[in-house]
């Protein structure tokens, strides 16, 4: 994996759009295993911090997994991931010591109001990803990945589009994802200075 776009693009405009950074044949997998899990599996997503967390479905509806070393398809993308952080914390300084990540499922008529990934000045979540495992999505399909800039406007539209991999800043974008009209899949992953509680 060649991070040297992903450098320059961090250290100037602090999000990046890649597609073709996963290779296609793990993509596969980890939708075929994503579509496999059975419903009991997830579970409705919470907002706020440890003994704080709770569920709003005003705020957030979608339905989430983690990913860990047991299976080994989510081994494999957890890996892909470890590396990329060894390479920014080379070229970026970032030091960064953990990856975390769940599979995200928005069924029609979900969504994730404004939010930030990270609390400001605080060192946990430092650099975000979103990996998109949605074949032929179309505007219309809604979901769109919206990243704001600090005086409230739109920055940058994204479709959920198959084997797209989106990095951001953690605590420097709010973002939202819109109403989706179909099932929606995706692995949102954070880089972070500590370890996972």
């Amino acid at each position: 994996m060649n991070t040297d776009i992903i450098v320059e693009a961090l250290a100037s405009d602090g999000y990046i759009v890649l597609s073709d950074t996963v290779e296609e044949a793990l993509l596969v997998q980890l939708f075929q295993h994503v579509i496999a899990l059975p419903d009991s599996t997830f579970q409705l997503a919470k907002i706020g911090r440890q003994q704080n967390q709770q569920q709003l479905l005003t705020i957030r509806n979608d339905k989430t997994v983690w990913l860990s070393d047991k299976a080994l398809v989510e081994q494999a993308y957890l890996t892909v991931m470890q590396s990329m952080m060894m390479s920014l914390n080379r070229q970026l300084f970032l030091g960064l010591r953990s990856f975390e990540a769940h599979f995200a499922h928005y069924p029609i008529g979900h969504f994730y109001q404004r939010h930030l990934d990270a609390f400001r000045g605080e060192s946990n979540r430092i650099l975000s990803s979103v990996l998109y495992l949605n074949h032929d999505w179309q505007d219309s399909d809604g979901g769109q990945l919206v990243l704001y800039q600090s005086d409230n406007s739109e920055l940058l539209r994204i479709q959920p589009k198959w084997g797209q991999l989106v990095l951001f800043m953690s605590e420097q974008f709010p973002h939202e994802v819109l109403v989706s009209t179909r099932d929606r899949y995706s692995i949102a992953g954070w880089f972070r200075q500590d370890k996972p509680l």
